[in-house]
């Protein structure tokens, strides 16, 4: 299958996935012979680095002064054989869509009062 990287999962079931385009050229670790690549870190492994992004994203939104009722954050994701998960470029400039939304039940925040001049 050319085109596509095999990873496996912590129960070693196999995952298959479209290559990043980069990879068909790229010097790559094995093949099978139906032609997958065949990655040598586990799906969960090559996930961890899109976790923590989106664990990063949602802290910057959630915390701070405006403490939405709820975040939704989307982004593409490719695998690569060798750098494992990798946020997608999308058709569009950005990479992420954000998206906070705040319930009309919800007390507005208000800002800080500057202090007096003395």
């Amino acid at each position: 299958m050319e085109g596509m990287i095999e990873f496996r999962t912590a129960d070693d079931t196999v995952v298959r996935v479209e290559a990043a385009d980069e990879e068909t050229g790229s010097q790559l670790v094995a093949r099978g012979p139906d032609g997958a690549v065949r990655a040598t870190r586990t799906f969960e492994h090559a996930l961890d680095g899109v976790r923590s992004a989106a664990e990063a994203a949602l802290r910057v939104f959630r915390d701070g002064s405006l403490r939405p009722d709820s975040v939704n954050i989307e982004f593409g994701v490719k695998f690569s054989a060798e750098a494992g998960a990798l946020i997608a470029r999308s058709t569009v400039e950005g990479q992420l869509v954000v998206k906070l939304s705040w319930s009309p039940d919800t007390p507005a925040t208000t800002a800080p009062e500057p202090p007096a001049d003395s």
